[in-house]
């Protein structure tokens, strides 16, 4: 299993390809590519890259699925003693993004160019069953 931790809007995500994750809103539009190069990590098959801070020439690409707000934060603030209260809500703005690739020097090591540059052990197995 190949995952990478990135930093995206201050936070830290760990991600893997085929998912989507939520991250602080981005100026972009629905189905744009996006870019992460602040690759904090890199797990590939039990083979780790640390970055200090970040790995060199890795980056995560995604695509934008959607923006949508996250849940009611209430912010409720009170002096004791003082009669004052002060109740606030807050939501979140968002971006849905789906994780295509991880890639580490220029090469796809988990994603979807991966997947079709190693075909399925299966499939390979259906077509040496054919030629014999």
């Amino acid at each position: 299993m190949t995952y990478a931790i990135v930093e995206a809007g201050g936070k830290q995500l760990r991600v893997e390809p085929g998912r989507f994750y939520d991250i602080d809103r981005l100026a972009l539009e629905v189905d744009d590519s996006v870019a992460l190069e602040r690759v904090l990590f890199v797990d590939h098959d039990g083979e780790a890259l640390v970055g200090q801070p970040v790995v060199e020439g890795a980056t995560v690409t995604g695509s934008v699925v959607s923006h949508l707000r996250g849940r009611k934060i209430i912010v409720y603030k009170m002096q004791p003693k003082k009669k004052t209260r002060k109740k606030q809500g807050h939501r979140q703005e968002l971006t849905r993004v789906m994780i295509n690739s991880i890639e580490v020097g220029g090469k796809v090591i988990a994603g979807e160019a991966a997947a079709k540059e190693a075909p399925p052990a299966e499939v390979e197995a259906a077509e040496a069953d054919a030629d014999s």
